[in-house]
């Protein structure tokens, strides 16, 4: 139980504090900028695997869980667990924010800017990138493994920084999920709730894949 309110809570500062950034950066025009909102979802990551990764292990992102679960990282008996608690955590940060701030109608929801086959291709590989980053980290030596906050976080922020404008660079279906539904923009949500668990799946197949002698 100690790991799945972990997981409620670290998801819960992760979509408040990032979604919380976009949602300020509306409300007051600006004055986080871009990169204040990608710096926002790298810190709070970077943050949250520090406090709760010895804990729950701080997945935040159903994405990360099944794929680790497919490659035997992560027990089968848990998978639901651990869902349910990346949920109620989203959930509660977006009806949070919508408390505070009312007038915002998008609440940070992940939106493409262009076409949604730029956007789900773009997601694919955001989500490959970091799932990668997070297995080669935190399976490998004792340097990778202590530094993979830093490392996982600094991938998020990068990954956020450049492709945030384009698809919002949402990489995790529950970060999409509950902003989407809480404000009512769910016109798009397929298309980030399924290329974010591809994209983790394929990235741990591939690791298993390149791992095998």
């Amino acid at each position: 139980m100690k790991k799945y309110v972990a997981e409620t809570i670290a998801t819960f500062f992760l979509i408040f504090c990032g979604c919380g950034a976009m949602v300020i950066n509306t409300e007051f025009v600006g004055a986080i900028t871009h990169t204040g909102v990608a710096a926002a979802w790298g810190l709070i990551v970077t943050i949250m695997i520090f406090a709760y990764g010895c804990i729950s292990g701080a997945h935040m992102n159903p994405a990360v869980t099944i794929a680790l679960t497919l490659v035997k990282l992560h027990p089968k008996k848990e998978v639901a667990p651990y869902l349910v608690a990346q949920l109620i955590g989203a959930f509660a940060a977006s009806l949070t924010l919508a408390q505070l701030f009312p007038d915002n109608e998008l609440l940070g929801s992940s939106l493409p800017q262009g076409s949604e086959m730029q956007s789900f291709i773009l997601e694919f590989i955001l989500t490959f990138m970091l799932m990668i980053v997070i297995l080669l980290t935190s399976q490998g030596g004792k340097l990778e493994q202590y530094f993979a906050p830093v490392a996982i976080g600094a991938t998020v922020g990068l990954e956020a920084l450049y492709a945030g404008p384009v698809s919002n660079a949402s990489m995790n279906p529950f970060r999409s999920l509950a902003p989407a539904v809480v404000s009512g923009h769910t016109e798009h949500l397929w298309l980030y709730l399924v290329a974010t668990t591809l994209g983790a799946t394929v990235a741990a197949f591939y690791w298993t894949w390149q791992r095998t002698e």
